[in-house]
């Protein structure tokens, strides 16, 4: 195992990580799934109508269907020779003198243009053959909706890469679609490694602790549009992270571990990415907090080792790990960078980029106020939980005085 020193040496700058990431991750190609099944998941290809909706001119109201030309003078007198309801059009052709009792949904029948509401008519009898008084006059086309008011067959309904949304689904239903081609769903291994830890809901003993972040990252990935699959918790002794992926039925096409990736004699992620069949990308860059960062392959699958402090866990995962979902299901990230004005003095910066958990404010400034943690310690998940952004500070970026313009990174909310 290389030295500290040698680590430190040789430290990967971010950027460069990231680029080695994204380039060892294939793409999947689209696939087709069944819009039963599609909600929230990404269109690889237009959406587009298989059919015209409404396929035929419908009645927007309760009402009468007439011919406009015979109601242009008020009051007059028609017959009504028929009833059109949603589900059972009249079939006739509607001659002068005559009308057809609709209903909202109803077919437009044959020779009507227009259609009078019910509360404008006085009718002799709910029958056929019953007299029918008009008293407003008509206007062709009023309270008709037309086929292909909402779509035509053929027409481009959603362009790719929306996310299909619940509206999107009944669109998509109702113009003949019963599949989508989409994005595909990355499936995401995730591994917690230590014996100090214990799952949620047990009682932690003398040195240990939750494991909390495989169920971050799991919820993380679940929000990114991936599917996580929890692998459990390996043990500290070598080849215990091959066996646990093993272990699992599902096809991986990521594997996220964290915790073991330090120097320690309790670590194995490492030297087990050494073994044969394995590789190991790169380990350790140049950032704060998340130095121990570690990526390889581990027989054919990808892996993203993260640190097993909370926070540093945390932070490379918005990080690294949004980009990489983005990446493997066929798209692009890109996070929400913005220039703020910072509220509190910084020291110099060393080799490292760090990323200060802080929290921005709106001001009288065109500009947003930041306002860095006190605690920056990368076990305090209190401190990232109320934090809503991260202040990045370059290598060797110089001391900073209260109003200096920085650099920031927004938290999405339910991440």
């Amino acid at each position: 195992m290389p030295t500290e020193s040698a680590v430190k040496s040789s430290l990967l700058p971010v950027d460069e990580a990231m680029k080695r990431i994204l380039e060892g991750l294939p793409q999947k190609p689209p696939e087709a799934v069944s819009v039963l099944d599609a909600h929230g998941r990404v269109l690889a290809e237009p959406l587009r109508s298989r059919m015209t909706l409404p396929s035929q001119a419908l009645s927007a109201m309760d009402g009468y269907a007439v011919r406009a030309i015979d109601c242009t003078k008020v009051p007059t007198n028609l017959v009504r020779v028929g009833e059109a309801a949603a589900g059972h059009p009249w079939t006739g052709k509607l001659d002068a003198g005559q009308a057809v009792r609709i209903f909202t949904g109803g077919v437009v029948p044959d020779g009507a243009d227009a259609i009078i509401l019910q509360e404008d008519v006085d009718a002799t009898a709910e029958a056929d053959g019953a007299d029918i008084t008009i008293r407003e006059a008509a206007q062709a086309g009023k309270y008709i909706r037309p086929a292909g008011l909402d779509a035509n067959k053929g027409d481009l309904l959603l362009d790719a890469g929306m996310t299909l949304s619940a509206r999107g689904i009944s669109l998509a239903l109702a113009t003949g679609n019963v599949s989508v081609i989409c994005k595909p769903r990355p499936t995401i291994g995730v591994l917690s490694t230590g014996d100090e830890l214990v799952r949620p809901g047990e009682t932690p003993g003398p040195g240990q602790i939750i494991s909390s972040n495989a169920f971050y990252l799991q919820a993380f990935i679940r929000a990114c549009g991936g599917k996580a699959v929890d692998l459990g918790i390996a043990r500290d002794k070598p080849g215990a992270l091959r066996d646990a992926v093993e272990a699992t039925n599902e096809p991986l096409d990521l594997i996220v571990t964290t915790g073991g990736a330090s120097v320690g004699v309790h670590d194995h992620v490492v030297d087990d990415l050494g073994q044969k069949g394995s590789h190991l990308n790169f380990w350790k860059i140049a950032m704060r907090p998340g130095k121990p960062l570690i990526f390889g392959v581990l027989g054919d699958v990808p892996l993203l080792g993260l640190p097993g402090n909370p926070v540093s866990s945390a932070v490379c995962t918005l990080v690294f790990l949004q980009p990489a979902i983005a990446h493997l299901a066929g798209t692009e990230f890109t996070p929400e960078i913005f220039s703020a004005r910072l509220g509190v003095a910084l020291s110099e910066n060393d080799q490292r980029q760090d990323y200060l958990r802080a929290r921005f404010e709106t001001s009288d400034d065109a500009l947003p106020l930041i306002i860095p943690a006190q605690k920056q310690d990368s076990s305090m998940i209190s401190v990232f939980a109320n934090s809503t952004c991260l202040l990045i500070r370059p290598p060797f970026d110089p001391a900073r005085q209260p109003g200096d313009i920085v650099t920031a990174m927004t938290i999405p909310p339910l991440l």
